[in-house]
């Protein structure tokens, strides 16, 4: 049985609409503002900008409504942007819009102006946060509500998704990098915030007695994986048995500078990444890693969904929230994770 709701049940509602959308409009001006300020200044970083390490693309964490990374001349993005790489149409519902309906915008609900305040700031993990944590963001995006203001293919933000049906956009995508404290035989770098995680993540180890971690692999550029996978494919001696442990080149969570292929270290030396997973060290990281923004990838048994053997040395950061999230969610994949389809194959 329906019960009607009191009249001023009603009332108090549609004041509540009011004010989200009065919310929303005053959010949209600032962003407009936000645009404008961005260009003009995005335009002048670029001029001097340093390629070595994406260094054009020092627009990656930039507010909501600012240029496109790769194209610091472009107008001014649209109030559908979110970092400055366009929403696509497909990426965006159509929500019934609030004056039109007594039922609550369920968009309204997840894209208040405190998501969108905290998206301005290019923060990810603030993002979260302002959504009400992990937990909330992940069921937001998994029914829809997330989708005015979040995408899940933006390869600037922490909770991208990169698989074998996913590739990276634009796939010659370059973010900006830095070297982390941990030691890497090949001098490898990551993203600013997953560099800071993997540091934190590896001086923990430490202190627990598990001993010391290096770093591998981290940020490849589209090249890079090119050379990368067909090393693979001449080592493995086919393209299907590469596809099992390589990315093909614009399809690696690498190139988002989010991924950490680590190592077993004892003081001088270092082992390979397939003694990882029987170390003390992988041990220590498998129950561990996601309190530190970081998900094992890659699991045993997940082949049939992730399309690559199991990696026990191959970290993705998706942020501390998300990550708690997706280990208190006892999840083995990130497909899982979202409620996307399995992508075994490309």
């Amino acid at each position: 049985m329906t019960i009607a709701q009191p009249e001023s049940t009603r009332r108090a509602e549609r004041r509540r609409r009011i004010t989200r959308r009065r919310r929303r409009a005053v959010a949209t001006a600032a962003a407009t503002l936000s645009a404008c300020a961005m260009l003009v200044a995005g335009a002048i970083l670029t001029s001097g900008g340093d390629d070595t390490a994406g260094g054009d693309r020092a627009q990656a964490h930039a507010p909501l409504g600012s240029p496109a990374p790769l194209d610091p001349t472009a107008e001014a993005a649209s109030d559908d942007d979110v970092r400055g790489i366009p929403l696509r149409e497909e990426d965006l519902d159509d929500p019934t819009d609030a004056d039109e309906t007594d039922g609550v915008d369920e968009a309204d609900e997840f894209c208040t102006s405190e998501v969108t305040d905290a998206i301005a700031t290019g923060d990810p993990e603030a993002v979260v946060v302002a959504a009400g944590g992990g937990e909330a963001f992940r069921d937001g995006v998994v029914a829809g509500r997330a989708s005015r203001c979040i995408a899940l293919n933006h390869p600037a933000w922490d909770w991208v998704v990169v698989n074998k049906q996913r590739p990276v956009e634009p796939i010659d995508y370059a973010p900006d990098v830095i070297a982390p404290a941990t030691y890497s035989p090949i001098g490898a770098h990551l993203d600013p915030a997953a560099a800071a995680a993997l540091d934190a993540m590896v001086d923990a180890a430490r202190d627990a007695g598990a001993g010391d971690i290096g770093l591998e692999s981290g940020y490849r550029s589209y090249d890079t994986q090119t050379d990368s996978y067909n090393a693979q494919v001449g080592l493995r001696g086919s393209i299907a048995e590469a596809d099992l442990t390589s990315a093909r080149p614009g399809y690696s969570e690498h190139q988002l500078g989010l991924a950490a292929d680590l190592v077993a270290c004892d003081g001088a030396s270092c082992g390979t990444m397939y003694e990882f997973g029987a170390s003390p060290q992988g041990a220590w990281v498998a129950d561990n890693a996601w309190r530190y923004g970081w998900i094992v990838r890659y699991e045993a048994h997940t082949t049939g969904t992730t399309g690559y053997e199991a990696e026990p040395w191959h970290l993705r950061y998706v942020g501390v929230e998300l990550a708690t999230a997706y280990a208190e969610g006892g999840y083995d994949t990130y497909e899982e994770f979202w409620e996307l389809p399995a992508a075994p194959e490309y």
